[in-house]
């Protein structure tokens, strides 16, 4: 089969488009025929070695994809051969097929294509943890996104509008402003042109209630700075480049929590509840309650090019690659 192939932890320049073996499901897996993947942050970063696990080179990255289940393990109850699915896994989804266990395959509703559909998975796993099971977001709280145009912050700002909060959005561009408005911010804050740490003190009020974090470094520092009372800080990823350290007088004084977020470790952990996570969360993009941005798409090919987008901070939303045309 036909896949993207990274042979060093050099980043885009140790890709290549390569024929490799095709996959075969374990007992609890599903063979996916892929259609679409999605482009994440992250796959860029394990590319270049620096995430927190480190794939057996050479490696196929890509972590989010859709497509047509070909195969099924023994202990697979969920899905059969000719199912329409989302699914994600550690890297492997930038090929013509993929494996993936069945608690991170969610079958895809009638309305919704594959390229929407390959968007899914990390991103709003993602958020659903971080505001839903770790942040315990109420409604009418005040949640502040950074990042938030990206894939995953974009599908922040979207579940913590529909479960009622005021969404504050840090973004870098009138563009981004705009498609985080349209996407439920009631309040934007555009680093571009406007003084962050001003704006983010004027909207804070008593403090915010939960800040997700997605960029770290000097952001990260000035948010502890502004958390309510009992508030929730999130960091969910660093990219700035920079990871930051924390005044631990801060949240003492605030009685306010800096809670981790690792959706991967989550789902491996808890199986089950992402399985259901999952579920709700497609039967919202079925009923159009979460609206998925693609902000273009590739083919297969170019996938060097769109995780050097992911990785400049120029997309908005989530990049997908073409792998058949029917995508």
């Amino acid at each position: 089969m036909r896949a993207i192939v990274c042979n060093a932890f050099k980043g885009i320049e140790a890709l290549g488009f390569a024929e490799v073996d095709e996959p075969r499901p374990a007992a609890n897996e599903v063979l996916v025929d892929v259609h679409a993947a999605s482009v994440s942050y992250m796959d860029y970063l394990m590319s270049c070695g620096g995430y927190q696990m480190r794939p057996e080179l050479p490696y196929v990255p890509g972590t989010d994809a859709a497509g047509i289940v070909l195969a099924c393990g023994d202990r697979v109850t969920r899905f059969k051969p000719g199912d329409r699915v989302s699914c994600g896994n550690w890297f492997g989804a930038f090929a013509e097929r993929m494996v993936a266990k069945q608690s991170s395959v969610a079958m895809l509703p009638a309305n919704v294509d594959f390229t929407v559909g390959s968007t899914v998975m990390h991103t709003y796993l993602t958020a659903w943890y971080a505001l839903i099971e770790r942040a315990r977001l109420q409604a009418s709280e005040t949640v502040l996104v950074t990042g938030a145009a990206g894939g995953v912050g974009l599908a922040c700002v979207e579940i913590a509008h529909l479960m009622g909060a005021r969404v504050i959005a840090v973004v870098g561009g009138a563009a981004k402003a705009a498609l985080v408005r349209a996407h439920g911010a009631a309040e934007v804050i555009d680093h571009s042109c406007e003084d962050v740490r001003e704006r983010v003190k004027a909207l804070a009020g008593k403090g915010f209630d939960i800040c997700v974090d997605n960029v770290g470094g000097a952001l990260f520092a000035t948010l502890a700075r502004f958390m309510g009372w009992n508030g929730r800080l999130l960091p969910i990823g660093f990219t700035s480049g920079e990871i930051p350290s924390l005044a631990m007088n801060l949240p003492l004084l605030k009685n306010y929590s800096v809670v981790g977020v690792f959706v991967g470790a989550w789902m491996e952990r808890y199986p089950e509840e992402a399985a259901r996570a999952s579920e709700k969360i497609m039967a919202w993009v079925g009923e159009g309650k979460l609206r998925p941005q693609v902000d273009r798409v590739l083919p297969l090919q170019q996938a060097g090019e769109a995780m050097s987008l992911v990785a400049n901070r120029s997309a908005m939303g989530r990049i997908v690659l073409q792998v058949r045309r029917d995508a």
